[in-house]
């Protein structure tokens, strides 16, 4: 009996929101929420017709896959058919929200081919069951499929397995 409980509670903690091969689950944020730096609401149907990276970090975590970015960024992947997505768990952080809104203004001004967005209450962490004070990558195909989810550092031996996966949908 014991040992069916601890299996039973071991499956219910790797359970995810999110499965490779499956549709993104949908959510949505109001500018109320979060939204897009810009001021606009922000929802996951838009991830459609492009291959999408989708970066789900908490602040004090952004400089963990640097050299996955700087590699991801070193791919050249066609803008017509990729696309970036960093979603900022501000919930995380115990930096102030001004701060953090600041920052991100500025990186979208230099990274434009990038959507940033705030989530400021965890609404994504919690409907796509995310690792929380983690950096999250998740890869969709066009149709919103998912084809790779994975948290914490990204190992440079994986950096080509990655790209290879989005090479293989655009």
């Amino acid at each position: 009996m014991r040992q069916a409980l601890l299996t039973l509670l071991f499956l219910a903690s790797t359970l995810s929101a999110i499965e490779i091969g499956k549709v993104l689950p949908s959510v949505e944020l109001s500018k109320s929420e979060g939204g897009t730096v810009d001021l606009k609401a922000w929802s996951s149907d838009d991830l459609r017709h492009k291959v999408h990276v989708i970066f789900y970090v908490d602040p004090d975590e952004k400089g963990l896959n640097d050299e996955f970015n700087n590699a991801l960024k070193e791919q050249k992947f066609d803008r017509a058919k990729y696309a970036s997505v960093a979603i900022i768990n501000m919930g995380a952080t115990w930096l102030p929200n001004f701060a953090i809104a600041s920052s991100l203004e500025a990186k979208q001004k230099e990274f434009p081919d990038t959507m940033y967005v705030k989530d400021l209450h965890k609404k994504v962490l919690k409907a796509w069951e995310l690792a929380d004070d983690d950096f999250n990558i998740i890869i969709t195909d066009p149709t919103g499929k998912v084809l790779h989810v994975q948290n914490g550092k990204i190992e440079t031996e994986q950096f080509s397995e990655i790209f290879e996966i989005i090479k293989a949908s655009l």
